[in-house]
């Protein structure tokens, strides 16, 4: 077995959004960087995720270089539409984001089509990428004069060894990054939602100009798209739900009902992917341990009903990627040093924004005696009738300038 050794600045663990993308911010600030990911390329271009992105997330990606496909096919939206009622007595409201907001909007484009944009770049960068390397080993971190040290295992038996100054563990909830830190330096917060998500891709033009998030007497339903030809839908279900319940016909049918409105039609078509996806809220604090930084899911995981995972991990790679930078070129520690209480201020924003969506649209399982539905319909009607409920609604989902 052969081992590879290299020397850098900031080893990096996971190709995923935070990672690729911090990997793009230090290398054209001139830090060098290593990215590991234990997933082989196929998979991490493959991987359906989010798709809804806000303005700050699109002039990241503007500033990196990397938005020519997404200035060309993400799909530019200035509002959502909620829908609601009881007993067939339907309502729709249009909460008009980019009036309420001075212009702000969000763009639609798959988390996927980001990934492909950014390794299409890293690659072309010939900056370091290894896929099919799993980091078994992440140690060093807690030594003050010492080095991290990352080692991994490749899926064809070579032994990678990276040496670093700092560490960023951006692998996800279940990566070895979160792993390693000691329980005793870290305070988690978590909640499991008691229902899941089930997600539809097909293969149909979308039914509608903007996302609909609907509450109905028989659960949560949104339509959501990823391009003009492909709709992306889901249905609120129990998180015990067997996807081997769901036909595409029995899929089509809750969907149309609890989409329902006068004079609008649900569009059908070829099913390509479809996944139940239970829903949680989390957060791991400090998001700083030595010379070790978390980011993205591997710190913080919200329900995905606001649109902000995705979106927050681009959030900690700005600053994190201007932190590291400053201290690295320049010697400069203050913003490193405030990374961790500088996120964690907008991820409790998110989150507290994502339990309010969620709260707000989610039938919920224990409420026999109705008294919850009647709640959220009245909230409902309050967002459509308060022009500061609907503003602030709409603040939250573009993404607060200011926290």
């Amino acid at each position: 077995m052969s081992t590879t050794r290299v020397r850098t600045r900031v080893g990096i663990v996971g190709a995923g959004p935070a990672g690729l993308l911090l990997g793009r911010m230090l290398s054209r600030a001139g830090v060098d960087n290593v990215i590991l990911e234990r997933r082989d390329r196929a998979y991490c271009e493959a991987r359906i995720r989010a798709g809804v992105l806000e303005q700050g997330t699109v002039d990241l990606l503007a500033e990196l270089g990397v938005d020519q496909r997404l200035r060309r096919e993400g799909l530019v939206h200035g509002g959502i539409e909620l829908r609601w009622g009881h007993d067939g007595d339907r309502h729709a409201f249009h909460v008009a984001m980019d009036e309420l907001t001075g212009g702000r909007t969000v763009t639609v484009y798959g988390q996927t089509e980001i990934v492909k944009d950014l390794i299409a770049a890293r690659l072309d960068s010939g900056e370091p990428l290894w896929f099919d390397a799993e980091v078994t080993e992440l140690e060093g971190f807690l030594d003050p004069a010492g080095r991290p040290r990352l080692v991994a295992q490749s899926t064809d038996g070579e032994r990678l060894e990276v040496d670093c100054e700092l560490a960023v563990a951006a692998d996800g909830f279940h990566g070895i990054g979160r792993r390693v830190v000691p329980a005793s330096r870290t305070t988690t917060f978590e909640r499991t939602h008691p229902f899941a998500w089930l997600g539809v891709l097909a293969e149909v033009a979308p039914s509608c100009e903007e996302l609909i998030y609907s509450h109905h007497d028989r659960g949560f339903a949104m339509h959501s798209m990823r391009s003009p030809q492909i709709s992306r839908l889901y249905l609120q279900v129990d998180p015990r739900d067997d996807l081997a319940n769901w036909s595409d016909e029995r899929i089509w049918e809750e969907l149309a009902i609890r989409l329902s409105f006068d004079g609008w039609s649900l569009r059908t078509g070829p099913v390509l992917e479809k996944s139940i996806t239970p829903m949680r809220s989390f957060v791991a604090t400090p998001m700083r341990h030595g010379r070790l930084f978390l980011a993205g899911d591997a710190a913080h995981i919200v329900p995905p009903t606001g649109a902000k995972g995705l979106n927050l991990a681009a959030w900690d790679v700005r600053v994190l990627g201007e932190a590291l930078t400053a201290s690295l070129k320049r010697g400069e520690d203050a913003l490193l040093d405030a990374y961790s209480e500088t996120c964690l201020r907008r991820i409790w924003r998110a989150q507290d924004f994502s339990f309010w969506m969620t709260s707000l649209l989610h039938r919920a399982p224990d409420d026999e005696d109705g008294i919850m539905a009647e709640l959220q319909r009245s909230r409902l009607r309050y967002v459509s009738t308060s022009e500061a409920a609907a503003r602030s609604l709409a603040e939250n989902y573009v993404g607060m300038e200011r926290v």
